[in-house]
């Protein structure tokens, strides 16, 4: 893997490099996630906000054209910011332990992804002319690599409380980055994170793990997104935000919020 990421090729294996950074962020009154996409030589910006108290979803996908205007979202090495007509979003991340992997995508080229959930999440959401604290934690997905022209899987990261009170955080997935071992899979457990074997998932409904736990989900907020050109590109997506019960690996949630995600992609 050539270090660097940042001077990554263009192309390799006869794919494009896809490179994207996403944060998801919640507390008791948001979730919320904010990314930064890019394949090839397009460049893509979305975000979302669910206010559980009002029951209102704000959200927009936008594909930036350089240099006619800057994008909605964008990164600092620990912040994220989103800048639009009607919200804005300004969140310090806290540091932890991540979790890193390369794995093979074809010949000669390969993917790469690193995991950091459970950190703090600080700042402010602004919706109108309303201005609200954001007290919570999020989870940090940065990824590139060449992943095969066509591209499904089914996804979820979360944070949480074990019912004994300890912090808990999980990156869990089915169909991209998931060999049985050295896999993108961890649950972080007051912030060190282990990985669980293959996990199996029911739709966007549960996961279940190979100790038997299961981790249910019940959506707040439906978000979808469908786009593309047919046999050229497409992105076709369900990302829900919502809250999660049960246990994971053994470790029963006393709470958990998170998304759940099933994507599938032409690219």
């Amino acid at each position: 893997m050539p270090p660097p990421l940042e001077r990554m090729p263009m192309r390799m294996g006869g794919n494009w490099r896809k490179r994207w950074r996403y944060v998801g962020a919640y507390d008791e009154r948001f979730m919320l996630c904010a990314a930064a996409v890019e394949i090839g030589p397009g460049r893509e910006t979305f975000w979302a906000l669910w206010d559980r108290e009002e029951r209102a979803l704000r959200e927009r996908t936008r594909h930036v054209i350089p240099l006619l205007a800057g994008p909605e979202v964008s990164f600092g090495p620990s912040s994220v910011s989103v800048r639009s007509r009607a919200v804005e979003i300004d969140l310090e991340l806290g540091d932890g332990q991540a979790i890193e992997c390369a794995c093979p995508a074809g010949e000669g080229a390969y993917t790469w992804t690193r995991k950091l959930a459970g950190g703090s999440a600080r700042g402010s959401v602004r919706v109108g002319s309303r201005e609200v604290q954001f007290r919570g934690r999020a989870v940090d997905d940065r990824s590139a690599g060449y992943h095969a022209r066509r591209t499904s899987w089914l996804w979820s990261a979360g944070v949480g409380e074990a019912s004994d009170g300890r912090p808990v955080a999980w990156n869990l997935v089915s169909g991209i980055n998931d060999p049985p071992t050295s896999s993108e899979r961890a649950i972080w457990v007051d912030g060190s994170p282990a990985e669980p074997g293959p996990v199996t998932f029911d739709g966007l409904d549960s996961i279940a793990f190979q100790d038997g736990a299961v981790l249910t989900f019940e959506p707040e907020a439906a978000r979808a997104h469908s786009e593309g050109v047919p046999h050229l590109f497409g992105s076709d997506y369900e990302a829900p935000f919502g809250t999660f019960a049960g246990s994971v690996e053994g470790i029963e949630l006393a709470r958990g919020s998170g998304v759940m995600e099933r994507h599938d992609a032409l690219w």
